[in-house]
C-alpha cells in the first residue's frame, strides 16, 4: 500500500456514508501526500455538502478506511468497519469531512515529521516542524483547506501543533469526548479535541461534537494565575504581554510539581503506548526513532507506573488547589518556540517542546492553545488551563483574551510573518 491512503468506492465505505445530503469518498490519490503540502493522506467529501469543512487525524476510524496511524506497519489494515463516535458526531451535526490528516507516527513523537506519509509544510512557518502528533489536522486549518480539525491530544499532540502552527487548539478534559474508534484504544492520558483558526471557529466544533456546548458570557474580567515557568523571557513576556492586554486580573502563582508531572506524565506514556504498540516491533515496518522508543519503554516495570501515578494524583489535587482561586491559569504553551524544521530529528529538542502542555494530561485538565504574533519569525503561543469539566468557561476566557490583545493572532487574515513584535 503507498503511503496515501488508498480511495475507496463509495458502495464500499460502510454504514451511513452516503445519503441525501451526504456524498461519499473521492477518487482522489496519492497526490494529497506530496508537493501540496503533505497535509492528508487521503481526501474525501462526507457529510452534508454545505457543512463547514472538516480534516480528521488518521488515528480515528472512519468507516470504509483503514486506520494507518502515520505507519507504514499499519499499511495493511483493514478498513474500519463503523465510524468513531466523534465522527458520527461531526456527520450527525452537519459537518463535512474532507480529508484524513496526516500525523507523526502511531502519534508518537511531537514535531510531526513522518518520513513515510510526508511531513506536512507549516504553512506560515516552514522553516519549523509543524509539531505534532495531530501535524496534518493543524497545517490543514493553517493552510485553509478546512474550517476546523479534530485531533488527538497525549502530551500535547493538539496543543503543540496548534502553537507551531499559528492556530487555536483544545484539550478538553480527559473524557469529555468519546475515545471509542480511536488508535489506540485505551489511554488514560490521550484525549480527542479540535483545532481551529480562531475561537468562533474551535466553539463551532466543539458545539459539533458536543451538540449543546455552549460558553457563557463573562460578567467581569478573568482571574488568571499567571504560572512560573523555565520558558525563555520573551515567551514569558509575549504570554504576560497578551494578558495585560486584554484586561485579565492577572497574578503571579506556583506550580511546584510541574516538572515532576512531566516526568510522570512520559513513564505513563511510554508504557502505555508500549502496551498498545509494542506487537508491531515484529513487523520490521516502523520508523526507527518509533521502533527505538518502543524498545526503550519495555524497561518501564510496574514500580516506576506506581510512583507515577502517585504523583498523577498529588499533582491534580495541587493543580485543583491553585484553581480555587483563579479562573484559570496561563503560561507560554511551548518554552522556547519548536524545533527547525533543519533540526526536525533531534529527540531531546523535540521532547522539550512538551514541558509545559504534558503535565495537564497527567491530571485530565483542559487546556487551550492561543496563537500570539511571533517573535523575531518565531511562533509564540498563550496556554490557558481551566477548571475540569468547565471547557465552555475556559473557552470563553479564551475569546474575552482574543477579542481583547492585539497580539493574540485571529483567523489569519494576513501572514503572521509580517507582523513580528
Amino acid at each position: 500500500m503507498s503511503p496515501a491512503l488508498h480511495p475507496i468506492d463509495a458502495t464500499q465505505a460502510g454504514p451511513d456514508q452516503t445519503g441525501p445530503d451526504q456524498t461519499g469518498p473521492d477518487q482522489t490519490g496519492p497526490d494529497q501526500t506530496g508537493p501540496d503540502g503533505a497535509h492528508l493522506v487521503a481526501r474525501l467529501t462526507l457529510g452534508a455538502a454545505d457543512g463547514p469543512r472538516v480534516v480528521v487525524k488518521d488515528v480515528i476510524d472512519i468507516a470504509g478506511f483503514p486506520t494507518c496511524a502515520g505507519s507504514p506497519s499499519l499499511a495493511d489494515a483493514a478498513a474500519a468497519t463503523r465510524h468513531a463516535d466523534v465522527v458520527q458526531a461531526l456527520l450527525d451535526g452537519g459537518a463535512r469531512i474532507v480529508g484524513k490528516a496526516n500525523m507523526h507516527e502511531l502519534a508518537f513523537g511531537v514535531t510531526g515529521v513522518n518520513n513515510w506519509t510526508g511531513t506536512p509544510t507549516n504553512p506560515f512557518y516552514p522553516e519549523f516542524v509543524p509539531g505534532g502528533s495531530s501535524s496534518g489536522s493543524a497545517t490543514a486549518v493553517a493552510a485553509g483547506l478546512a474550517d476546523f480539525a479534530v485531533g488527538t491530544d497525549t502530551g500535547g499532540s493538539i496543543r503543540v501543533p496548534a502553537a507551531c502552527c499559528g492556530v487555536v487548539g483544545l484539550k478538553p478534559t480527559y473524557g469529555r469526548l468519546s475515545r471509542a474508534g480511536l488508535t489506540p484504544a485505551t489511554s488514560s492520558l490521550d484525549c480527542v479535541g479540535p483545532l481551529a483558526a480562531d475561537m468562533a471557529w474551535l466553539v463551532r466544533a466543539m458545539a459539533i461534537l458536543e451538540p449543546g456546548f455552549s460558553p457563557p458570557a463573562l460578567a467581569a474580567a478573568p482571574r488568571v494565575g499567571l504560572v512560573e515557568t523555565d520558558a525563555s523571557a520573551d515567551m514569558s513576556d509575549a504570554v504576560s504581554a497578551a494578558l495585560r492586554e486584554a484586561g485579565a486580573e492577572v497574578r503571579a502563582v506556583e506550580l511546584p510539581g510541574l516538572q515532576s508531572a512531566f516526568d510522570a506524565g512520559m513513564v505513563i506514556m511510554n508504557a502505555e503506548m508500549f502496551e498498545a504498540f509494542a506487537h508491531l516491533l515484529a513487523t520490521n515496518r516502523l520508523g526507527a526513532d518509533i521502533a527505538l522508543r518502543l524498545q526503550r519503554a519495555s524497561s518501564i516495570d510496574a514500580a516506576a507506573r506506581d510512583a507515577a501515578e502517585a504523583v498523577r494524583a498529588r499533582f491534580t489535587a495541587e493543580l485543583d488547589r491553585l484553581l480555587e482561586t483563579v479562573d484559570a491559569l496561563a503560561l507560554p504553551t511551548l518554552p522556547d518556540g519548536p524545533v527547525p524544521l533543519r533540526a526536525g530529528g533531534d529527540a531531546a529538542a523535540a521532547l522539550a517542546m512538551t514541558r509545559l502542555v504534558r503535565p495537564f494530561n497527567l491530571t485530565g485538565h483542559p487546556a487551550i492553545a492561543l496563537p500570539l504574533r511571533p517573535l523575531a519569525g518565531v511562533p509564540a503561543s498563550l496556554q490557558l488551563v481551566g477548571h475540569k469539566g468547565d471547557d465552555a468557561a475556559l473557552c470563553a476566557i479564551a475569546a474575552f483574551i482574543e477579542a481583547r490583545a492585539p497580539s493574540v493572532l485571529t483567523a489569519h487574515a494576513a501572514d503572521p510573518q509580517g507582523a513580528d513584535a
